[in-house]
């Protein structure tokens, strides 16, 4: 086990000005951590990862592992173990002798070998095919192949990169639950890429949000959540997503169509004439005949049984902007109908800055 530290590393593509692929990565990962990086298309998280792994250059800052300078230290010599997305099996050879591949290379004993592979097998349930080749398995077993083979290596550091993205979506839960489950058994400092945010919160010990190369949060599931730094983590964590919407400041908080927002008197002072304010669906609520709240016309219902999605529109100064509100699913309103939408409590409502998008402070 070991701990990683990313020190102002960054990854630079040639251009006119250069592409910061990682800019200046500042980010320490725990002995033991299950950490996961998360972001849209384009974001970083992949590169960081290959950066760690030696299969990209860092051209400035450093990367350690425990307090070992691995920056130009070769892949081979790291101590750790990656799986991809393609799990890169070899198809001529056996379960076995995948698994075993790497550690015959190191010129371990024969008996090593079977044990090794021997007790994966059991972690993985894989025992009863390990004289199969991969054609012969279905595509999270082969998966849990791939990860055998890192295991048995038994390394300091497993780097995992959009394992899961090959599998159909019950596969995909399934196999993400077993994935946390075992590195919580071996307890081995862990590296994981994904672009699904619900991914990321269902596993991960802590979630680090980049976007355009650059870290934006990096904290626990929950706050993130319930405390996103700016508009960007708001957003893209949580599905659907927050109802992000620029509102115009008035004298005791913000205010759009019918709907009354009371602020703090810091935040409103932070927020010049307009604010972005954040809103998840579940804390917006479909209000009683003769409640004040904003008009939204409803043009999509998603029933998902106990819940339902109501998509719809409120007038949000001169424009109709799109809300998503979460309701009693047994219950839904028809399409086209007009609801008055309310906030469920004033301490659930996020703002944020309307040009830096920077949370804003929430005192009195």
């Amino acid at each position: 086990m070991a701990e990683v530290s990313y020190r102002n590393a960054s990854r630079l593509y040639p251009g006119s000005p250069p592409v910061r692929a990682v800019d200046r990565l500042d980010l320490t990962v725990a002995d033991g951590e299950f950490l996961v990086l998360v972001g849209p298309s384009g974001s970083g998280k992949s590169t960081a990862l290959r950066m760690l792994a030696g299969l990209e250059d860092i051209d400035e800052g450093a990367i350690h592992i425990d307090d070992r300078d691995v920056t130009d230290t070769p892949a081979k010599d790291r101590d750790i173990a990656m799986v991809f997305q393609s799990y890169a099996l070899y198809p001529h050879m056996t379960v076995a002798e995948n698994m075993s591949f790497a550690l015959k290379l190191a010129g371990e004993s024969k008996a090593t070998i079977a044990e090794r592979v021997r007790q994966a097998a059991e972690l993985l349930d894989l025992t009863a095919y390990l004289d199969r080749k991969p054609k012969a398995l279905s595509g999270g077993q082969r998966q849990r192949v791939a990860m055998g083979r890192a295991i048995v290596r038994e390394p300091s550091v497993f780097l995992m990169d959009e394992p899961l993205s090959n599998l159909d979506a019950k596969l995909r839960v399934e196999t993400r639950a077993n994935i946390a489950s075992l590195q919580d058994r071996l307890s081995t400092t862990t590296i994981y890429v994904t672009h699904d945010q619900i991914e990321a919160m269902t596993m991960g010990h802590r979630v680090a949000v980049l976007k355009d190369g650059t870290l934006q949060q990096c904290d626990t599931p929950r706050n993130l959540y319930e405390r996103p730094t700016n508009a960007f983590v708001a957003g893209f964590i949580g599905s659907p997503a927050m109802n992000l919407k620029t509102v115009t400041v008035v004298d005791d908080g913000a205010r759009f169509d019918g709907l009354s927002v009371p602020l703090p008197r810091d935040t409103l002072a932070a927020a010049g004439d307009t604010l972005t304010l954040g809103v998840r669906p579940e804390s917006l609520r479909l209000a009683g005949s003769g409640e004040v709240g904003a008009a939204m016309t409803v043009e999509l219902v998603e029933e998902l049984g106990a819940d339902a999605y109501v998509h719809g529109t409120v007038r949000v100064g001169e424009h109709p902007e799109r809300f998503v509100v979460r309701t009693d699913g047994r219950t839904p309103p028809k399409l086209g109908e007009t609801v008055t939408v309310a906030i469920t409590s004033p301490d659930e409502v996020h703002a944020f800055h309307a040009e830096t998008g920077l949370r804003l402070p929430a005192g009195g």
